[in-house]
């Protein structure tokens, strides 16, 4: 029973950050009809640009997002400016190879710089622990949870409490409708763009501090996120978080109970039966309206 226990807590943590990383592209399609497969390898790109902080200038971690985060803004703005915005018709499709490429291109960009060896993020609170319930816990979890939390409600305040959160949902509904009513639509995609890749340079500090990465780790990375807002419902903040702790947690348990061989199998099993019955996903709608 501890043992599950353990594993259902380290899973609403670790799905916290999984959350964060997959808010951002279900946010990303949701405006731009965009499926952005470079979210693994920018998150990646957040976990070494952490790790630079910490290796060369000896800057925290968690301390180093101050600069990170909008770095990745602003990158991830420039993505939009430079590749997205050309796209104009089989947004969806086309997107999936552009970003692809963008992909490959930093892929190779961060192996000609720190190699494929894998690294880790060091801090003192890395490897502390503190017991909980008979097992102890890494202060990194706990503290990557807080920030998970934390960003996501400023994400929810931005997206459903501002004026720029009310221009980013009526371009998610309609962006013609939006465009007509004075919304700057093209603005309202550069930055939710932005928004997205921030949120990954947050996600690959809590990653990069629990797991160890090189570039290469983009690729499970990416599939996991397009499982979640899949399962969660593309374009639904609220799918994003209840699949992400979804297949954390049944695979951790799974892992527990049963074998770690099942671990992904019984997730995947799981989302098929969903997925048949209910296509669109948890949150997800059949047909959007955006033009």
């Amino acid at each position: 029973m501890t043992l599950i226990i353990e594993a259902i807590i380290l899973g609403i943590l670790t799905g916290s950050v999984y959350a964060l990383m997959s808010s951002g592209l279900t946010l990303i399609f949701g405006v731009m009809d965009i499926i952005n497969i470079a979210q693994g390898i920018l998150v990646i790109v957040g976990s070494y640009l952490s790790y630079s902080l910490e290796k060369y200038l000896h800057i925290d971690i968690i301390l180093g997002l101050v600069l990170t985060i909008p770095t990745m803004f602003l990158l991830g703005m420039g993505i939009e400016w430079a590749f997205m915005r050309r796209i104009k018709k089989d947004r969806v499709m086309l997107s999936i190879l552009v970003t692809f490429a963008v992909a490959l291109i930093l892929e190779g960009i961060l192996n000609f710089i720190f190699t494929a060896n894998f690294v880790q993020l060091q801090a003192p609170y890395i490897d502390a622990a503190f017991p909980i319930f008979g097992f102890y816990l890494p202060y990194i979890y706990l503290f990557a949870f807080l920030l998970s939390m934390v960003l996501l409600l400023v994400l929810y305040f931005l997206v459903y409490r501002t004026k720029f959160g009310f221009g980013l949902r009526a371009s998610m509904q309609d962006r013609t409708a939006a465009a007509l009513i004075g919304i700057d639509v093209e603005r309202v995609q550069t930055i939710t763009f932005g928004i997205g890749v921030a949120l990954a340079a947050a996600g690959g500090m809590a990653y990069g501090a629990t797991n160890p990465f090189n570039a290469a780790a983009s690729y499970d990375l990416i599939s996991r996120l397009l499982v979640i807002i899949v399962l969660g419902g593309m374009g639904s903040l609220r799918g994003a978080l209840v699949g992400s702790f979804a297949l954390v947690i049944i695979g951790d348990v799974t892992d527990v109970v049963w074998s770690p061989v099942w671990a992904s199998t019984v997730f995947f099993v799981f989302l098929i039966i969903l997925l048949l019955f209910r296509p669109q996903g948890l949150f997800g709608q059949l047909e959007g309206r955006k033009q």
